[in-house]
């Protein structure tokens, strides 16, 4: 039986370049604080809704008498609301209330103020005209 002998290339794979200036480093730092807050406003949702929870089912076994040492219906429904919002939404919830009120400034930015000095209104120091 004949032998077959095969060689092999060897090429080495392409390196991700890797770029070393200042807008590289501040748009990787950037994307990683936005990844890291976004896991903390989410796991601070995860807690907010858990404790939620929790206020809601004690104020409903809670005995009427230790009314006044209860948590509110307001903040608990609060808690549960904000604590799933986050929870789910993390990072892409606070850039869209964010952005609205980007949105926001930026029309109020946009419109014509008229400024008028009291010396420019005719009569007000005046008194009134007889």
């Amino acid at each position: 039986m004949p032998k077959t002998y095969e060689a092999a290339v060897l090429t080495q794979a392409p390196l991700p370049s890797a770029a070393w200036d200042l807008t590289s480093f501040l748009q990787n730092a950037k994307s990683q604080v936005q990844l890291w807050g976004g896991s903390v406003l989410m796991l601070l949702g995860v807690v907010g809704l858990v404790w939620g929870g929790v206020l809601l089912i004690k104020k409903l076994m809670a005995n009427p008498q230790s009314a006044g040492q209860q948590q509110g219906w307001g903040t608990i429904a609060l808690l549960i609301l904000v604590g799933g919002a986050l929870g789910t939404g993390g990072w892409t919830l606070i850039q869209t209330i964010g952005s609205g009120g980007q949105q926001t400034i930026t029309d109020l930015g946009g419109g014509t103020v008229i400024v008028q000095t009291v010396d420019q209104v005719s009569g007000f120091l005046s008194g009134p005209s007889r």
